[in-house]
């Protein structure tokens, strides 16, 4: 297996924007945001990962997905898949429904709060969790100030910490937005991530590590514009 099961779930996670931070400043019409990113293996494209967000400025429901397969010598060596779809509300998760197949090795989280906690069952049984809990999305830049995110794939309730690394540049649907760079440790190791440096603080690009010593790329193939997340 050429990506640990705690890197590919970091990653899959369900989970990349803020709800609260763009919709604060937002009517209560609809709105619809989508992601779409190429995954580098050691810059060699292995798949995609897509996120799509919809709803208003009380409640929002996240789809995502990804696919990975990764080929040696013309035999597909390894193989990824994720589906998960994520409710959110007043910035915590209302309910997860996750599927994962980390190359044969199928796992699955369910999720729904209620009044007092997040109860979560997943293959290592069933937990009550916080009243108010984020998943490693990565779209919500809130993530960034929380000290623990539920693992979408293992359904674990992980320690992080996240630290401002620095102004930077990605290229973007053709154009160059100033980011600034963080670095979000978790139990797999340091993920990078890029937020604009703007009011919309939109998510534009990854880098993780995985098994041997390679690094997971993603590239944004497409991203919400700043008009998109407050309109």
């Amino acid at each position: 297996m050429l990506i640990s099961r705690q890197g590919t779930a970091a990653l899959a996670a369900t989970l990349a924007l803020s709800a609260l931070s763009f919709v604060s400043t937002a009517s209560a019409a609809t709105y619809k945001a989508d992601w779409n990113f190429e995954v580098l293996l050691n810059n060699k494209p292995i798949g995609f990962h897509t996120f799509s967000l919809t709803g208003d400025s009380e409640r929002q429901t996240l789809t995502t997905e990804a696919q990975f397969d990764v080929k040696f010598l013309f035999i597909n060596a390894f193989s990824y898949r994720h589906d998960n779809t994520e409710i959110w509300s007043d910035g915590c998760l209302d309910s997860i429904n996750a599927t994962t197949d980390n190359n044969g090795d199928f796992l699955s989280v369910r999720g729904q709060r209620n009044e007092n906690a997040l109860e979560v069952t997943s293959q290592a049984g069933a937990q009550s969790l916080g009243e108010c809990i984020q998943t490693f999305a990565y779209w919500n830049p809130d993530i960034l100030g929380r000290s623990q995110l539920l693992n979408s794939q293992t359904g674990e309730l992980e320690d992080v910490n996240v630290i401002v690394e620095g102004l930077d540049a990605v290229d973007v649907n053709g154009e160059t937005v100033e980011a600034v760079r963080y670095r979000l440790n978790a139990k797999a190791g340091a993920i990078t991530l890029w937020y604009s440096n703007d009011e919309s603080r939109r998510w534009l690009a990854l880098e993780a590590p995985a098994k041997g010593g390679r690094t997971l790329r993603y590239i944004p193939v497409r991203v919400p514009t700043a008009d998109d997340l407050l309109a």
